[in-house]
């Protein structure tokens, strides 16, 4: 092989290798706002879904916890259930028309009926409870770190687990607020106003979406009034998003 076709094979060999390496780059979706609707700025929310025309949330902060049934349009808390005092609640997800609301530090998680809000059972678990969603077959829970838990649904005991990797093979922590749409986990991550877009086998992000531009002004550089509730209207291809303490809930399109 002479110089110049030796130079060529060189060449080559560095683009592939630049294409491969360019090819693994996550990319980054921004969001345009479809809708605007009220949100009661005093709700801290932990989880959030979207069930047959209404929200239903999860607040946090000791004292103020709930679980809430909410009019869409008008930000109107049609329902309420108050958490015990000592419980800080967290995430939500549905199963089979029954609510299961997560706690922070006492390890339980609440299940209850949709329509009165009654305690109908309970399920222990260990660790902390952040994020909860579920799949046709388990619930995915998040406990701050960066990995998900997946549970059987009649036990809440876990089935397996994966770790949340970004583009460099980094654990992605502070895995929160979690919503299961169309075979992915969309996952916010605490503090970062972005979400994370996660396949549930290999766990690795395959996108992000970065709603940075959606915090309010008042929010902005918070620690606490952070991006935080995902709910996903799988009937009208809907998605819905809003903030711990924020004054606004959206309906978005996300776009390049």
């Amino acid at each position: 092989m002479n110089k110049m076709k030796l130079l060529l094979a060189v060449t080559g060999l560095i683009l592939i290798g630049y294409v491969s390496f360019a090819s693994n780059k996550v990319p980054v979706y921004k969001a345009k706002i479809i809708n605007t609707y009220p949100h009661d700025s005093k709700a801290f929310t932990q989880g959030l879904i979207y069930h047959e025309g209404f929200l239903y949330e999860s607040t946090g902060l000791r004292g103020e916890s709930s679980l809430r049934k909410v009019k869409l349009k008008t930000g109107e808390v049609l329902q309420k259930r108050d958490l015990q005092p000592k419980l800080f609640g967290e995430g939500l997800a549905i199963w089979k028309n029954q609510l299961i609301q997560l706690t922070w530090h006492a390890g339980v998680a609440f299940v209850c009926d949709i329509e009165k809000f009654n305690v109908l059972k309970a399920f222990a678990y260990s660790g902390e409870g952040w994020g909860l969603t579920a799949n046709d077959d388990n619930f995915i829970m998040s406990d701050g770190s960066a990995e998900l838990r997946f549970l059987d649904p009649k036990t809440f005991k876990e089935v397996k687990k994966i770790t949340v990797t970004d583009e460099d093979g980094k654990p992605v922590k502070n895995l929160n607020e979690l919503e299961f749409i169309d075979g992915e986990i969309f996952a916010n991550v605490w503090m970062k106003n972005k979400i994370a877009r996660i396949g549930p086998e290999s766990g690795k992000v395959n996108a992000w979406i970065d709603l940075i531009d959606l915090v309010p002004p008042e929010h902005k550089g918070s620690d606490e009034a952070v991006l935080n509730g995902i709910a996903y209207d799988s009937k009208n291809d809907r998605l819905f998003v809003t903030g711990k303490l924020w004054p606004e809930l959206y309906e978005i399109k996300i776009s390049k």
